[in-house]
């Protein structure tokens, strides 16, 4: 029998860094802290990462949730960091069995849920399929730990039973131990409500434009106060939080339009979200961009759907993609403009430049495989890559080569590792 050498030595090396990451996890004496959810776990991660900061040294680690970086992070660069006081690390399940493995490697003091809704249809097929994958992060719990639990989910709040630790609740529900109430957002009147928790109360005041945004803060800010931070300091730092990326993040652009970026993914349960933040908008103008839906890319009953809702909302919707023919609009709506029809970002971006007026509202809404970022990100920068699909998830600011040709990404890739290198070896010889 033939014995692959590369493979051997693949699996060797993660072995090694399975072993480091341990190791790394044993050493440390911070609190660690996993956030899982269907949604608004990227979300309530950075926030709650930068509400720790303003009390304790913080490790964050977002977006990058998979199990492969988390050992690479375990074994290498938090300890690079020094030791901090908190590690908070959002943990996404990609299919059955994908939250275990990362659960038992994190070990963690504190597990967070905020939601439980059907996305990687294909994968999961059923709710209680995707809760019972999010339900290992809880049942990794360390002894002493503390489960922070959605007290409006059903299948969140049952998760209380998958481990024998404390844990508390947040929600809108009566029975909340961290209850939410006075939720408003109307933009641009930014989000604001009052978390109530053993007869305190503490109104906050957040950057996000939608009503949908209390359910990560509220889970963030229960998890702080949980954790000791003084609630001043929560408030405070809760109104300086910047909005993710592509994450109901705003942008607004000189003499155009405001955006509402929301592209970095579309479950179905999110749709009604995002318009729902456009229609409370007190904006007299109004457009709702929309591109693929995750997990229906070949569903025409709920492309149509959505049509049919974005169009009660907003004056014109456009349909950006491979799908854009599945809105079953009317011939009237196509003919007088109420739909428009357009196969790429660049093409999107062109429509919006020459149509767009100071001082109306534009939701952007899609998966993140359209990268529908780019018609906001083009009135405020020299976006040149508008390459149809690029085929990486994260987003153009993340990825950061928006400004370069998507042909010459390798390339300028390669000229700033090589540049990065030099100044390595200058800094060496220096000292």
């Amino acid at each position: 029998m033939k014995v692959d050498l590369r493979e051997v030595r693949k699996t060797l090396a993660w072995r090694l860094k399975l072993y480091r990451a341990r190791r790394g996890r044993a050493k440390s004496r911070a609190t660690f802290i996993g956030i899982t959810g269907s949604s608004g776990k990227t979300t309530a991660a950075s926030l709650l990462g930068h509400v720790l900061a303003g009390h304790a040294s913080v490790y964050t680690q977002v977006l990058a949730n998979t199990m492969k970086l988390l050992v690479s992070s375990l074994s290498r660069r938090m300890n690079k960091a020094g030791g901090v006081d908190y590690v908070v690390f959002e943990a996404a399940a990609f299919g059955p069995g994908t939250i275990r493995p990362m659960a038992e490697l994190l070990r963690p003091n504190v597990a967070v849920v905020t939601m439980v809704r059907l996305e990687h249809l294909s994968s999961f097929r059923t709710l209680e399929n995707v809760a019972g994958e999010k339900s290992n992060l809880v049942r990794a719990l360390e002894p002493g730990g503390l489960a922070v639990l959605n007290a409006d989910d059903p299948h969140v709040l049952a998760m209380a039973s998958a481990s024998s630790s404390r844990s508390v609740t947040f929600g809108t529900s009566e029975q909340a131990d961290y209850r939410v109430d006075d939720i408003h957002a109307a933009y641009p009147e930014l989000l604001r409500f009052s978390l109530h928790w053993r007869g305190n109360v503490l109104p906050l005041e957040t950057p996000f434009p939608g009503e949908h945004f209390w359910l990560p803060t509220a889970a963030a800010a229960a998890t702080a106060l949980e954790l000791g931070v003084p609630p001043q300091i929560v408030k405070e730092r809760v109104a300086t939080f910047q909005p993710l990326e592509n994450r109901g993040q705003v942008i607004i652009a000189e003499n155009g339009p405001h955006f509402i970026v929301d592209a970095a993914k579309a479950p179905w349960h999110s749709l009604y979200l995002a318009f729902d933040a456009v229609a409370k908008s007190t904006f007299g103008r109004k457009r709702i961009v929309l591109g693929q839906l995750s997990d229906f890319g070949g569903s025409n009953a709920k492309y149509a759907y959505a049509y049919k809702v974005a169009r009660e909302i907003a004056d014109q919707v456009i349909y950006v993609g491979d799908h854009a023919h599945r809105s079953k609009a009317s011939q009237a709506d196509r003919d007088s403009g109420r739909l428009i029809q357009l196969r790429t970002a660049k093409e999107a971006s062109d429509y919006v430049r020459q149509t767009g007026t100071p001082g109306e509202l534009i939701l952007l809404k899609s998966s993140s495989n359209l990268h529908l970022e780019r018609v906001a990100l083009a009135w405020t920068q020299d976006v040149q890559c508008w390459v149809p699909v690029c085929g990486k998830r994260e987003g153009c600011e993340q990825c950061g080569l928006f400004g370069v040709p998507f042909d010459r990404h390798r390339e300028f890739v390669a000229r700033r590792k090589s540049h990065r290198r030099r100044q390595k070896l200058l800094r060496v010889f220096r000292r």
